[in-house]
């Protein structure tokens, strides 16, 4: 069974991958975007690969435009393990469109829920302030906000939105999820639906954003949302740009609501030089870094190891995303 992925993530896998999938050769892709099996130069209409593993490695510093034209032009992929929890690159329907059966990952949920929490808190510890004061000899006591009987509105309760859940939780807030699909065993006080939006916002000390960019979802924070919140709250976005129309959020912050944004996704990535988020006093920018942990790779090796021996042995592998749901997604950043 011949699988496609990058040179340096079977380097790094290659010995646990092979106890668990003894009968997969790895078709090896290059910096340079050639391939290799067994050591040996060959082309991509012989490598013909029935499955392929398009991770971290390839996303942020690979050949990823060789890598998706190759897995589009195969007439022999049948399934393709992303390391992303987002499928709405216009890439993943391409695939899922010929019939390639697509998995995506929650190994990334534990990270986010940690960054945001690390995030949210920065904002109700004066930390930065404290260090100022200390590096000043400055013997000063400094007022703090509690997290404890503090309401968060998780928006999307999947993986991300559970995890964020638990926490926030296990430290005394409230929590009001949002799922266009509830299940029922979502780690919530209580669940709104999308209709009911507006109607809770004005609850909300912490708004998070962790839903998937699609038709519903699209500027779901508009000049209406936001003029429904807190004047203290805080507004974090880990998804994806698309759900937070932009100027009408500079327009708000203008105006003291949110107190901050955290923002990690934007709506055009890299976030333009010229963007006035990064010199907002009230916005917090990183770059589309929520799942850039220790773990996050562990956890996508681990995923993909048990799912290719799973592909291997003709099973099902886990987390296969529905080619509708894929579909319907916004074309965004991956």
């Amino acid at each position: 069974m011949r699988v496609l992925m990058l040179d340096q993530s079977w380097e790094r896998i290659r010995d646990t991958l092979m106890k668990q999938a003894p009968a997969l050769e790895p078709v090896l892709m290059h910096a340079d975007g050639s391939l290799s099996l067994h050591g040996e130069p060959i082309s991509p209409e012989e490598a013909a690969p029935a499955a392929a593993w398009a991770n971290t490695d390839l996303f942020f510093d690979g050949p990823v435009r060789d890598f998706m034209v190759m897995c589009l032009k195969s007439t022999s992929l049948r399934w393709i393990q992303s390391s992303a929890a987002g499928f709405d690159h216009p890439v993943f329907s391409m695939l899922v469109d010929k019939g390639i059966q697509l998995s995506n990952s929650n190994a990334s949920a534990i990270s986010i829920a940690e960054f945001i929490l690390s995030g949210v808190l920065d904002i109700f510890q004066p930390n930065a302030h404290r260090r100022q004061l200390q590096a000043a000899r400055d013997w000063q006591r400094t007022h703090f906000r509690e997290v404890q009987g503090t309401t968060w509105l998780v928006i999307g309760m999947g993986n991300i939105g559970s995890e964020l859940a638990r926490r926030v939780r296990a430290l005394g807030a409230i929590v009001i999820g949002v799922r266009r699909r509830p299940r029922g065993d979502e780690p919530a006080d209580r669940m709104a639906s999308l209709a009911t939006l507006l109607d809770v916002v004005g609850e909300a000390d912490v708004v998070a954003l962790c839903a998937p960019a699609n038709p519903e979802s699209h500027h779901i924070v508009d000049e209406d949302f936001l003029s429904r919140m807190k004047p203290q709250s805080v507004l974090v976005n880990i998804a994806r740009g698309a759900l937070i129309d932009e100027a009408a959020l500079l327009d708000s912050l203008d105006r003291g609501i949110p107190e901050t944004a955290l923002l990690d996704v934007f709506e055009k990535e890299p976030l333009p030089d010229d963007s006035p988020l990064w010199n907002h006093p009230r916005v917090r920018v990183t770059a589309h870094n929520a799942s850039n942990s220790d773990g996050f790779i562990r956890r996508n090796d681990e995923l993909f190891i048990r799912n290719a021996a799973r592909f291997c042995n003709g099973e099902l592998p886990e987390r296969l995303v529905e080619p509708d749901v894929v579909k319907e997604s916004i074309p965004g950043n991956q």
